[in-house]
Formats: C-alpha cells, structure tokens, sequence
C-alpha cells in the first residue's frame, strides 16, 4: 500500500474515534503504548461504546485509570499522532467556553470516584513499578539480540575480532541499568530524576571495592536494579524534605548535596548489603523451585500468568525478571510465561474451526493469528477469547501444558532463558539463552511453543464451547448478535462476543508482550 494511502487510512480511523468519545473538549490527555490508544476523559458518559467497538480498525476497549481503544500493533503509533491533530485542532477555538470547563469540572469527579473504586493501593505500586523499568525494555531487547549473536559468532569461532566489540555492546547498558533504574525511579516518585540516577551510580562504581560497611567488604553492583530502586525512592523522601524546611535562598546549594550525602551514606552502610541479600535469594529461589519442580511450577506459572495479566498483577514480575538478567544474564521465568501466548494461539485456532460461519470472527483471527505467533497476545485476547469465555480458560490451560513442557526440561538440567524481557513467541529465539548449548534451547523452547499449541487447540475445540453457544455463534449475523458471554476477568472492560457485523481488524504484527501478556507491553 501506498504510503498516502496508509496516512489516509489512519486519519479516517482517528476522524471516526474523535466523535465517539465525546469529541476535542472530552479528551483531557492522549498517549498511547504498543497496541492501545490511552484517552484520558473529563466525562466518560459521553462515551458511545458500542458504536466504537463496531469501527473496521477497533479491536476492542478497556478501561483502567485511562480510557483505552485497542487498535493493534503497528496501526496505534501511526494513528495517535493523527488523533493528537484532531483533537489540537478541535479544541482551540473552545478551550475556555463554558462547556469545556463544565465537561472538566464533572470529569474530575467522575475520574476521582473511578480511582477511588479501581486504584487499590498495591495496584498503584505495581504500575509504579512498572513505569519505571518498562522504558528500559527497549535497551534490554537490543543489547540482548546483540549479545546472542555475540554467543553465535563465539561458538562458531567467526569473525574474532569483532566479538569483543559486540560483548562492549552487548554489555554496556547491563552495566549502568542501576543508573537508569534509579533516574526513572526519581522520576516516578516526584523527585529530581539526575539525583536519583547519581545516588544510584554509587552502586555500580568500582570504588565501593574500598568501603568497609561494617566489616563487609562491598563490591560494585551488589543489589544490583533493587539496590538502586531502595536507594532513588530514599533519595526522593530526603530531596522532599529538604525542598521544605531549607530556605529558599539556600536550596539550590543544601538541598542536593543532603539528597545524594544521606541517601548515600545510607546506600553504602544498608541498602547496598540488604538488596544484595535479597535479589541472591531471588535467584537462588527461581533456580531452585524450577530445577526441583520445573514441571510442576512451569504448569502453575504457563497457567496463571494470562489472568495475571488481566489483573495486572504480571508487573511485580518484572524487577525479578531484571534482577536474574543482571545477576546470570538471562531470566528463566521468561520461556515459561510466554507459553501463555501459545495457548492463546492454539484456542484462537480452535475458535476458528469451530465457527465455520461467523465471519467476522474469523477475520478477526485471521488477522491477528499472525501478532500471535510473535508473542502478541491482546488482539486475540481481546478480539477473540476473553469476549467468548470459555476459550480464554482453555487458552491458559494450553499455556499450562507448554509451560509446564519447558520447566520439565529445566529440571532435567537444561535451564532455558531468555537475554531480555519484552518479546515471546516466536519473537523470543533469537533472545534464547541458557546453560546448554544455543540448539538445544532452541528446541526445548519451540517444543514448549508446539505443545501450548497443540493443548491449547485440543482443549478449545472439545471444552471451549456448549452447545448453545456453538448454535448461536454459527447463526445468522441477525441471530448471532443475541449471543453474550461473560468474560472470566472484568466484563464491562471487555467487547461482548463479536457478531457477524463486528470489528475487523486492520492489521497485526510485532509489538510488546509486557502490556498484553508480559507490559507486556497495551
């Protein structure tokens, strides 16, 4: 397709959104991640949900803290910048009428008794959490693709003399991830971000080797991406405090140097050793629970991490997925969490042969089949299972059996991991690592991928339907459209089954599995 005709393709999805959430003055805030455009709204109400749902380039809907319109990977980035346009352009000649301050006025409140149901306080630290290492994944990606093909050129003993330049590339940002945690983690908090980057750097810089903390003997990096979190959130506090009680005429000078001088000094002589403690028994405690009970925990985990994420309960996972990079240089939780989105292939799959005439079904799957495979879970997710029900929990139970596949293999020695967090799928081979050679990770990764697959099919095409719903979704479009099924995890945020006339989507490809399935990453 021409380039003029996908930019006119977008502006004609983002021109058919703007009316139907209420128009320019409703939309307080917009951005978007990797699959989602993220509305913030003064009046929900205004709102035309179904009418939404049913445009070609709409996945689905979810709501959280922001209004949220799935359009899929690739077509979000391209159509935000056109609704960002729209909305500039639709908001200037209003923006102090009184009808604007009367849609912010009742949007506040609407927004404030929405938080005060939904943002239970762990939900908030976990999305905290999550702001701050998810802009560090697409350093994790790139370094890790790059130190695999490092590992290549090693093992194949070619081009010598360019594997000690990728291992600096490689290596570089693994180095430093400390200083990044600790700006992002001031930042997040409230507090000046470059004074949370530098008492952070105390723990990656060589000289601690010289710091006797107690009789212990401090060595760089100990605590790692914990250490640094603990100590840019201390840092925050004393920034704070600072910031009230030194007068103004001296705080450009007091206050910085008490922020990095206490948070510091109690870095060096506390957090430093306390984090060390903590991310080794993190690791310790993967490494043993997957090589004693790797079939047994890779079910549990391949299982439950879909509802996890719907939860979004997935995000406490990733500290420790970056705290086992940083310590043995890949993360074994990783393969057996993507196995996740391997059932959900395989339901989508079943769903697919079972509905022979719902067409719009099956466009849809068509269509999003292929994100699938590269670890893109929510077109599927929202598209397809969670709207239908039961193909959801057959999803997770095919997600169960591949998991428990690759923990199997990590019991019997074969530890596979994965460089970098972000991808899955297929998406995930090139990033495999572990204490085996490349090949058999390789194969012990797409076995568990072939049996997520296949479990995720089977289950589906025998349990994921009764007979009434067989009956309904194979009927007519006007039949069709009675059928409504519960979603096993927040129905009001999901579309209800899709009818005849539903949504098709307008195109699927690589995107971030931590916001659907991993942050990842609607």
């Amino acid at each position: 397709m021409a380039p003029a005709d996908t930019s006119d393709r977008n502006r004609a999805t983002a021109e058919a959104i703007l009316p139907l959430v209420g128009g320019a003055a409703n939309i307080a805030s917009v951005a978007h991640c990797m699959t989602r455009l993220r509305l913030g709204l003064h009046d929900r109400s205004l709102v035309q949900d179904e009418a939404l749902k049913a445009l070609p380039a709409v996945l689905g809907v979810v709501e959280d803290e922001t209004y949220q319109i799935v359009l899929g990977p690739g077509a979000v980035a391209r159509v935000t910048p056109e609704f960002e346009r729209l909305v500039e352009a639709g908001r200037a000649p209003r923006a102090a009428t009184p009808t604007a301050a009367g849609l912010a006025e009742r949007g506040a409140a609407i927004k404030a008794a929405r938080k005060a149901r939904n943002a239970t306080p762990f939900k908030l630290f976990l999305r905290r959490i999550a702001n701050i290492f998810v802009p560090l994944i697409p350093a994790l990606i790139g370094c890790g693709i790059i130190a695999g093909l490092n590992g290549l050129l090693t093992n194949l003993h070619w081009l010598p003399a360019l594997v000690p330049a990728l291992a600096a590339l490689a290596s570089g940002f693994m180095s430093l991830i400390a200083v990044f945690v600790g700006y992002n983690t001031a930042k997040e908090f409230g507090g000046t971000p470059i004074l949370g980057g530098a008492v952070a750097a105390i723990i990656v810089f060589p000289g601690v080797a010289d710091v006797d903390a107690f009789g212990r003997q401090l060595a760089p990096g100990q605590g790692g991406v914990l250490g640094a979190l603990g100590a840019a959130v201390l840092a925050v506090y004393v920034e704070k405090w600072c910031r009230r009680v030194v007068p103004e005429a001296l705080d450009v000078l007091v206050t910085p140097t008490l922020t990095v001088l206490v948070s510091g000094l109690v870095t060096l002589y506390g957090l430093m050793y306390v984090a060390g403690e903590v991310s080794t028994a993190i690791g310790d405690a993967a490494n043993w629970l997957l090589a004693n009970g790797g079939a047994g925990a890779g079910l549990v985990l391949g299982g439950l991490f879909l509802p996890l994420v719907m939860l979004g309960l997935h995000q406490a996972l990733i500290p420790i997925h970056t705290t086992l990079i940083e310590q043995q240089g890949y993360t074994v939780l990783l393969p057996i969490l993507a196995m996740a989105g391997a059932g959900q292939v395989g339901a989508a799959a079943a769903v697919y042969v079972r509905l022979p005439r719902n067409g719009s079904i099956r466009r849809t799957i068509r269509s999003a089949l292929p994100a699938g495979f590269l670890g893109v879970g929510e077109p599927l997710i929202y598209g397809v299972s969670l709207p239908l029900g039961r193909p959801f929990i057959t999803a997770c139970v095919g997600g169960a059996f591949g998991g428990g596949f690759v923990g199997l293999f990590n019991q019997l020695g074969a530890a596979v991991g994965s460089t970098a967090i972000g991808p899955s799928g297929w998406a995930l081979f090139p990033l495999l690592d572990g204490n085996k050679g490349l090949g058999e990770m390789v194969v012990v990764y797409g076995g568990g991928l072939l049996v997520g697959y296949a479990v995720g099919f089977v289950a589906t095409y025998y349990f994921g339907f009764t007979k009434s719903m067989l009956t309904d979704l194979n009927a007519p479009a006007e039949t069709a459209s009675r059928t409504e099924t519960a979603s096993p995890a927040e129905p009001s945020a999901v579309p209800s089954a899709v009818p005849e006339s539903g949504p098709v989507p307008v195109r699927a490809g690589a995107d971030d599995p931590l916001e659907p399935v991993a942050e990842g990453r609607g």
